[in-house]
């Protein structure tokens, strides 16, 4: 913008010259007042053809043909930053959404984020900090600007995220998770049913404004329905309770100086630790990291084991919950995978 204004603000300038030298001029050849060397001026310089205010002299009319001249190249230069203006500002937002659509279909295993306010941006704030593979769809085009200047680099896709076309572009048949955290219950529950039906193996995290909402939203489709009343108040509850038990859960979940984090790791069919106990995989001497639980399927339904001990079997399918530094939460994943 800085750009757009030092043009408009010289060729305003310019303009404002030939104004002045169109009044002394007038004044000095043709002796006329203020006013008639403004008027005169004034007709000159837009070309509007009126006739003149008096008739001029040899001199008079060799002066307004110049005057004329830099009338018709100011107003050239006029509607060329005019032009300049509209055609490149759309252009840059042509361009920026077809690098950010490019961008999105190079991706896999990625989340998807639909809606982009409050609750939004602090979802794509915690995802950075652990990867950079998520889309946020925000219908506003106001909206959209603040959260590319509020999250660099991020991929911000503009369109409502209740609509099938608007999922089925930003991937939601290549992604793993999707966040609704639209304004409205209903929204959230439409997109809820949409991404279901285009993605059933898609993991779908709610937000409930509403108690009664949450069961809808299950039926719908959710994996997980989070209401911030019910939350908030859990939350302060335990503050009041158990000071000590929240404060190293943020340690654990948020801390950015001790970068220290939960995370869970699968065992997979082919991994080297399937049919292992805990004893044998080693893990804390390998790693450093502390086992808080081992998630099984039994019977289709997960059972946590807590604090689980060193004879614990670890099986395809299980998933350990882990407490550790990043360092070694990948070299966890690497032996998981190995």
């Amino acid at each position: 913008m800085t750009t757009y204004v030092r043009r408009f603000a010289l060729t305003l300038l310019f303009g404002l010259i030939l104004v002045v030298t169109g009044v002394v001029g007038y004044g000095l050849i043709e002796g006329w007042g203020t006013l008639d060397a403004l008027y005169m001026t004034a007709i000159t310089l837009s070309a509007v053809g009126y006739s003149e205010v008096r008739p001029l002299s040899r001199a008079g009319r060799t002066f307004t043909m110049f005057l004329l001249l830099g009338g018709l190249t100011w107003m050239g230069f006029w509607f060329a930053n005019l032009t300049s203006v509209i055609v490149e500002l759309d252009l840059k937002d042509v361009l920026r959404r077809r690098r950010t659509m490019n961008a999105i279909a190079q991706l896999q295993d990625h989340v998807i984020i639909c809606g982009g306010g409050r609750t939004g941006r602090q979802v794509a704030q915690e995802l950075r900090t652990m990867t950079d593979r998520f889309v946020i769809i925000e219908r506003e085009p106001a909206q959209v600007e603040e959260l590319t200047e509020y999250l660099p680099g991020a991929r911000v896709m503009e369109g409502d995220a209740t609509h099938d076309n608007v999922l089925i572009d930003a991937g939601v048949d290549r992604a793993t998770g999707l966040v609704a955290c639209l304004s409205a219950d209903t929204d959230n529950l439409f997109v809820c049913l949409s991404a279901r039906d285009l993605a059933p193996e898609l993991t779908i995290v709610a937000r409930a404004y509403e108690e009664e909402t949450m069961y809808k939203l299950y039926r719908a489709g959710a994996d997980h329905v989070v209401s911030p009343n019910v939350s908030s108040a859990i939350r302060m509850a335990s503050v009041i309770m158990r000071p000590s038990v929240v404060s190293f859960l943020d340690i654990a979940t948020r801390s950015s100086d001790l970068n220290l984090r939960l995370e869970q790791a699968s065992i997979s069919e082919r991994s080297t630790l399937a049919g292992k106990t805990l004893a044998e995989a080693s893990i804390p001497q390998r790693t450093g990291l502390i086992i808080i639980a081992v998630r099984k399927m039994l019977d289709e339904e997960p059972e946590f084991v807590f604090n689980p001990v060193a004879d614990t079997r670890l099986e395809a399918g299980d998933e350990m919950i882990v407490l550790g530094k990043d360092e070694q939460i990948e070299k966890l994943k690497e032996y998981v995978t190995a």
